[in-house]
């Protein structure tokens, strides 16, 4: 889920500071509604710049960015780690940054993000919610995480500059662009041949249909429409339920990332995962629903809950596998001192040849958990019992 929206943050961020970055800015963003996924999953992104311009070029445009996004245990909010179960509003699920220049000139604004994580955003349903809520809970730990994130970024353009000055700026880029029209052919070779498995000898366009609900009844709806001509699909989520006054609404980004996700699942061949997988993929998706919810609406629920149920609508369009446990499981606590999250392994749904997993981090939840040793060494806590449920999968002639 995390790479999948990734891109979208993107794009959003060189939007919104184009012509104004230059090397050694690098800039932050957890805006849900610009390619984000819920408040906590922090993107920095860095802007790569051609060597053959001047290291303070302004208005020079980047070539390349590198971007990491991380997960951090609190940002803020009604509750220690910033999944309230019983949000209503994004203001009590934390801090909302929408573009932030993190760095400038290569300085890194320690006392502007430590302002911008301390205090809850100003804004109407804010102001309501000022004393229901609070700034980061671990800030020198979201710090310490940033300034690793920033590394890491570094780490990334050195690979990219030395991979140019082994071939040349231009097949570096050259090759990127082969990247991703490799993974729209696997893409639409992949859509021709299920078009074929269910159409038989059978032309034209194929569609099929598929639905779950979440655990209010809501539905998730898809229509799935492969065009073997063109080699292309249309998803469509007219049906889905509408915006929920709950937390497990979710952001476009994240149903985009959960196509692309399956997506690569399904083509079946070793690529790198890109957004060339989506070239060939057009997607529709009902405004004010789940879905695509209105910007104040809370969404911390639908990146670990929604995302999963989105997955196994779009693997049982495919008739590819059954469905997983439909949630990643989350469980977060602490207090006024600490605030800790994990995802809790859950199980694979089976295939048409094959038994589900047991106890396995599966489709979008893309974490491994904590040991419990490491937990109780590092949190107040001593954990009792970890087990697996044992036939607590569905039946079948191979069981989930």
């Amino acid at each position: 889920v995390h790479l999948g929206a990734m891109a979208e943050t993107v794009k959003a961020q060189a939007r919104q500071f184009q012509g104004s970055l230059s090397e050694g800015d690098v800039i932050l963003s957890n805006s849900p509604f610009a390619g984000g996924s819920h408040l906590p999953d922090i993107t920095v992104i860095t802007p790569v710049f051609s060597r053959t311009t001047a290291m303070d070029a302004i208005g020079s445009e980047p070539i390349f960015f590198c971007a990491s996004r991380g997960h951090h245990a609190d940002v803020g909010g009604s509750t220690p780690g910033s999944m309230p179960a019983d949000s209503t509003l994004l203001a009590e699920e934390g801090i909302l940054i929408d573009g932030f220049r993190l760095v400038t000139h290569g300085v890194f604004d320690e006392e502007g993000i430590r302002s911008l994580l301390s205090t809850p955003q100003a804004g109407s349903a804010q102001e309501q919610l000022a004393s229901q809520t609070s700034g980061c809970r671990n800030l020198s730990d979201v710090l310490s995480d940033l300034k690793a994130q920033v590394a890491a970024n570094s780490r990334g353009i050195e690979l990219l500059h030395a991979l140019m000055r082994q071939y040349t700026q231009p097949v570096v880029l050259a090759y990127m662009t082969h990247v991703q029209r490799t993974a729209s052919e696997c893409v639409r070779c992949m859509l021709r041949n299920f078009a074929k498995t269910i159409n038989g000898a059978g032309e034209g366009p194929l569609e099929v249909y598929a639905k779950d609900c979440m655990d209010d009844g809501n539905p998730v709806c898809l229509k799935l429409k492969v065009d073997p001509d063109m080699g292309t699909a249309h998803f469509d989520f007219s049906g889905t339920g509408p915006q929920v006054h709950g937390n497990w609404n979710t952001p476009r980004a994240v149903t985009t990332a959960a196509i692309m996700y399956c997506l690569r699942l399904l083509i079946g061949q070793n690529i790198p995962l890109n957004s060339g997988c989506l070239e060939p993929i057009s997607i529709s998706i009902p405004e004010n629903s789940m879905l695509d919810p209105a910007p104040n609406a809370a969404i911390c629920a639908g990146n670990v809950l929604t995302s999963m149920r989105i997955t196994d609508v779009i693997l049982k369009a495919f008739g590819a596998v059954a469905a997983s446990q439909g949630c990643m499981n989350n469980f977060s606590f602490g207090d006024e001192h600490f605030g800790y999250y994990e995802t809790i392994a859950g199980g694979s749904g089976a295939g048409p040849s094959w038994p589900g997993t047991s106890a396995v981090q599966c489709h979008m939840t893309n974490t491994r958990m904590t040991d419990v040793e490491i937990m109780e060494k590092r949190y107040p806590v001593i954990v009792r019992e970890f087990s697996i449920r044992r036939k607590s999968g569905g039946a079948g002639k191979f069981t989930g």
